[in-house]
């Protein structure tokens, strides 16, 4: 008797754990049923992904959606958007909102807020702080939390400790990874001196390489003494790349695209654009943040999504605010990378859902595997399109790349079963739920 499934993928190129090849993939009541040739079953829905590839669904472990308190900027509806529109299936969100994200009761209106409205999955980070250090250990492990995440150095927002006490006493607390913005708050005060009124390009000599690595050093050396697991976001120089590679034990990383795409010299052109924190920088620390690519100390991709509107970037540098769009251009960037030959298709996947998946515990997400959410980000490898500032799903509405051609395109977003992106277009209304994490499950 033939079996049945809600959905079967036909004929598509599967790339997961087992490597690449021509699959089908059957899906029964939002989870992967069964993956080989199911030629001879039946389903409710059958989707031909011949010519395509069918990835698992890519998770974007660092956005800033800016609901509540920002939305005239972004709002969790348009940021998740963006995402599916981007075949982004699940986000973990930042805390700087307003009000912070610091408390059982923040995080828990956050959730509230975006089951059943954000078109992909969610997580949310807890920000950590001198007066919550002692209950980070609980609030990581509430429904919907992605874990403590800490800013050492200022950015958007008012969340900052930057003295070594301050992170000692949250990650003396945590049990699970907890994620940090790396940057040397006490250089970056010393060096306020070092920005020129109306020349973004020194962005990156007031928030220099020092800082960066100055801040990653102390914090490796505040894990170690705590015994605690860390993650750095947005590796921003080699140096730190360098230093991290002889820390694997304790430190997990993260790059963007922006950084592994643009340089200091972009700033001729985009201005206050590619005004981000930590900044874009010379060349050799891109070809340095390649270089932990290719070498596998690069754990993870995510696209620091800061939007942002035009009117406030277009403001005089330093007065513009550091940030960018980035959800919706994380997949077909870095596809444009795989298909320029400076990663493999399968790192690719390995950054950007096994790699989530190992590091931060994700449960029944990051893999083509049966008892997993069928979860899948498909992508038309040999696609050539031209991105641009009307794709753009954000409220935001541009994008630092408005004009690029690239080749790899995401085609479709499936989450949990669903079709929710196909072919550039909205297909299912918001159905997001909340991301499960095994260290929080344990009792």
């Amino acid at each position: 008797m033939a079996t049945t499934y809600d959905l079967i993928l036909t004929g598509g190129n599967v790339v997961n754990h087992d490597g690449e090849g021509l699959r089908d993939v059957g899906v029964k009541q939002g989870r992967i049923s069964a993956i080989g040739d199911l030629g001879q079953a039946s389903a409710g829905e059958t989707i031909d992904c011949r010519g395509l590839h069918i990835l698992p669904g890519v998770v974007d472990s660092q956005v800033h959606f800016r609901e509540p308190g920002l939305e005239h900027k972004e709002d969790l509806e348009t940021g998740s958007r963006a995402a599916v529109l981007g075949g982004v299936t699940a986000v973990f969100e930042m805390p700087n909102t307003n009000p912070l994200t610091t408390s059982e009761a923040a995080l828990a209106d956050k959730v509230r807020r975006a089951s059943g409205r954000m078109h992909c999955d969610f997580a949310f980070w807890v920000g950590g702080t001198r007066d919550n250090a002692g209950d980070a250990g609980e609030l990581e492990r509430l429904p919907g939390a992605a874990g403590i995440k800490v800013f050492m150095g200022s950015s958007t927002g008012d969340l900052l400790v930057e003295d070594d006490e301050g992170v000692a006493a949250i990650l003396r607390n945590t049990r699970r990874r907890a994620a940090f913005h790396s940057e040397d708050e006490f250089r970056l005060r010393e060096r306020l001196g070092e920005r020129i009124e109306g020349d973004p390009s020194s962005h990156p000599v007031w928030r220099d390489e020092i800082a960066a690595l100055r801040c990653t050093e102390r914090l490796v050396r505040i894990a170690r003494k705590a015994r605690a697991r860390i993650h750095v976001l947005h590796i921003s120089t080699a140096e730190e790349i360098a230093f991290l590679e002889r820390h694997k034990d304790v430190a997990t990383c993260e790059a963007t695209p922006h950084h592994l795409t643009l340089a200091a010299d972009d700033y001729a052109r985009l201005g206050t654009l590619i005004q981000m924190n930590p900044p874009v920088r010379a060349a050799r620390h891109r070809d340095g943040i390649w270089h932990g690519i290719q070498q596998g100390i690069v754990d993870v991709l995510g696209s620091d999504h800061a939007p942002h509107t035009l009117a406030e970037k277009a403001k005089s540098y330093p007065a513009s605010p550091s940030g960018m769009t980035g959800v919706q251009t994380l997949v077909p960037i870095m596809l444009d990378h795989v298909n320029a030959g400076r990663l493999t298709l399968q790192r690719f996947v390995d950054l950007s859902s096994h790699g989530p998946h190992r590091i931060f515990g994700m449960a029944r997400k990051g893999r083509i595997a049966a008892g997993y959410d069928a979860d899948f980000t498909i992508v038309d490898l040999k696609r050539r399109e031209t991105i641009t500032n009307a794709q753009a799903g954000s409220k935001a509405g541009w994008t630092p790349y408005d004009g690029k051609e690239v080749t790899g395109w995401p085609v479709g977003t499936i989450v949990r079963g669903r079709r929710i992106m196909w072919e550039g277009e909205i297909v299912t209304s918001g159905q997001g739920r909340a991301v499960e994490f095994s260290e929080a499950l344990v009792v």
